[in-house]
């Protein structure tokens, strides 16, 4: 066993199955996609599980098994993933999450950190906990340094920004702190709402500076927006990319994130067919993330 093991979220929601039927469903799939470990989340409306694998294969290998057995189950949604050390699974501590620096000017902390900033860096306070960006993950601390260099880059702010897939609130709490008046905050799980909400008092944002809902990507929004993160997977982002100008202001800046390197190639095709310019584009371990912006 190597020094870390990668992981795969997946989300079934209820349906017409009961609870027990949807994990029966879900660790058959683990199982045969050869995972060595589990575990479950209940939720309201669906059940998520985590899906361990072994490191000695790439993480697109173990996905690629795991969309095979997921085949029969097209309702199954893949949240996440991404690589975790190899340390006891149930371990949660105050030293698992210390503060973390992030690009040039930016710090994450859980908030009983509070007090242990690095100085001259913007803190953002996360709450560890179910939902996906803590600032820990690689293709967040992406998605956080596209930002500041496009910033620095342009010297300009981005008043109104939209964030798709928000997860813990991590990019939407950032635009606020470094600029932005207005942010639009969504994500396809509405058990995440409260953790945003959460994670924006623990930030000392105030509540009207952010709209929270529920929904699929950009379904039902009306821009102009100066920004759009969309933090995902390819599967989801390469559903988007048509949409995303009739968001999109004149001269806006789409980051997008949660994609592994090996699928840059596939990304980078679609996104040069709908005419955003590329101004920027980076790689942290395995994961890429890319900046583009739509002409004025």
């Amino acid at each position: 066993m190597g020094s870390y093991w990668w992981y795969i979220t997946v989300l079934l929601r209820n349906g017409g199955g009961c609870p027990e039927e949807n994990e029966e469903i879900l660790y058959s799939a683990a199982e045969l996609s050869g995972s060595i470990g589990t575990e479950v989340q209940g939720l309201p409306d669906g059940t998520r599980m985590r899906i361990y694998y072994r490191s000695d294969e790439d993480l697109s290998y173990w996905r690629g098994h795991l969309l095979d057995a997921l085949e029969p189950w097209p309702d199954v949604r893949l949240e996440d993933m991404g690589k975790i050390e190899n340390q006891p699974w149930s371990r949660q501590s105050e030293d698992a999450f210390p503060p973390l620096d992030v690009g040039k000017g930016i710090v994450v902390l859980a908030p009983w950190h509070k007090g242990h900033e690095s100085s001259g860096r913007i803190p953002i306070y996360i709450n560890p906990g179910s939902a996906f960006g803590t600032g820990y993950h690689e293709s967040t601390q992406a998605a956080l340094e596209l930002f500041e260099r496009c910033r620095e880059n342009i010297g300009a702010v981005f008043p109104r920004v939209m964030d798709v897939g928000a997860g813990s609130g991590i990019l939407t709490i950032a635009a606020i702190k470094m600029g932005a008046d207005f942010v639009r905050s969504r994500d396809i799980d509405p058990s995440v709402i409260d953790e945003i909400r959460n994670n924006l008092e623990l930030n000392g944002i105030d509540a009207g500076a952010v709209e929270l809902d529920s929904g699929n990507l950009l379904s039902g929004v009306n821009g102009p927006f100066d920004l759009l993160f969309a933090n995902i997977l390819l599967d989801p982002l390469l559903e988007m990319l048509p949409h995303v100008r009739d968001v999109l202001a004149p001269g806006g800046i789409a980051i997008f994130s949660g994609m592994t390197g090996k699928e840059r190639g596939a990304f980078m095709e679609e996104l040069s067919g709908i005419g955003l310019e590329v101004m920027d584009e980076m790689t942290k371990e395995d994961w890429w993330g890319v900046a583009a912006k739509n002409p004025a």
